[in-house]
């Protein structure tokens, strides 16, 4: 008997194995840890204190807006106008702050901004039936004009920084409780509200049910505008909100803030396993995405390596994921 049970407990904690070997996420999570056991090797400088924390910061602003950019995906959306979207909700709260407004009206407007880009973008393409691509490549456009255009006015310059001196921005993007930094806490809580929305609401499954079976979803009784729209302002206030930590770390909202976030953003949620095809991805994944692109980014200033080694590097790293994201529909 006690053999019996000693099989059959073998064979439960064997299938428990497989399954999770099967999981996106749990193998992303084993490249992580390889990753960065080899870096704990390849340099001295990395398992310091300040080095991990420098790295939980820099994937913060990352990992913030990855959460609403995997909502996008698992509806088989994309959103090519974060970095944009970024950059003018940190101008535009500079710009309130410089010409005297109360601070937190300052921060409401740039906020709403951002929120409000988004859910033009959502409009745009639950309504006027406007790809996604097309959609929020135009907007990038737009918001990165509106950027230039709150920086300097008329004058037409693409390079200008505006200095913030509030304390609560800076603590937003550059405070620390304890010896953590805030944005990590931060990211941290927006994660676990996330995952928890996505996993246990109504509206979590609806968006995964869209990506999954659009006209299954519309049968059944999604509302699909309303969930697409949900995403895509979600995603711009996520934004307004990485746009204040990006702009508090530095004490300073710039032009070309943002510039090639997109890129950064698609990618670790690609590598945390979330579907450029729709119904598959989680926000853990998602983060676990950008703690390997932070690590990576991190492991060529450590190790002294060019600048153009780095940029192909994480071109090399999206194509692998997205190659990897095909070849899982295709099994």
């Amino acid at each position: 008997m006690g053999i019996m049970k000693t099989g059959g407990s073998y064979k439960k904690g064997s299938e428990y194995f497989s399954n999770l070997m099967k999981k996106q996420e749990f193998i992303v999570f084993i490249v992580l840890v390889v990753l960065f056991v080899s870096m704990s090797i390849a340099s001295p400088y990395f398992l310091k204190p300040q080095n991990i924390f420098n790295i939980l910061r820099n994937m913060s602003t990352i990992g913030v807006v990855g959460i609403g950019v995997t909502m996008i995906i698992v509806t088989a959306g994309i959103d090519l106008s974060l970095g944009s979207i970024v950059a003018v909700t940190a101008i535009v709260t500079a710009r309130m702050l410089w010409i005297g407004m109360n601070p937190v009206l300052a921060i409401l407007i740039g906020f709403l901004l951002g929120t409000g880009l988004g859910f033009i973008n959502g409009v745009l393409i639950a309504k006027f039936k406007i790809p996604p691509f097309i959609a929020t490549l135009g907007m990038m456009n737009v918001a990165r004009g509106l950027t230039y255009f709150f920086a300097t006015g008329v004058k037409g310059a693409v390079a200008c920084n505006i200095e913030i001196k509030n304390s609560f921005i800076q603590a937003i993007g550059g405070g620390y409780i304890g010896p953590v930094p805030l944005p990590v806490i931060e990211m941290i809580v927006l994660v676990i509200i996330f995952q928890w929305f996505l996993n246990h609401t109504t509206l979590g499954r609806q968006i995964y049910a869209l990506g999954s079976n659009r006209e299954a979803a519309r049968l059944s009784g999604v509302n699909i505008k309303f969930v697409e729209i949900f995403v895509y302002t979600l995603t711009g206030a996520l934004c307004s909100l990485a746009g204040l930590m990006y702009a508090g770390l530095l004490s300073t909202a710039a032009t070309n803030a943002g510039v090639g976030m997109e890129m950064d953003v698609i990618a670790a949620v690609a590598i945390g396993g979330a579907s450029l095809a729709g119904g598959k991805g989680s926000i853990v994944g998602a983060i676990i995405g950008a703690a390997i692109m932070a690590i990576i980014k991190n492991a060529f200033v450590l190790l002294h390596l060019p600048t153009f080694v780095q940029t192909m590097t994480l071109g090399v790293v999206v194509v692998l994921a997205v190659a990897a994201d095909s070849f899982r529909n295709k099994n």
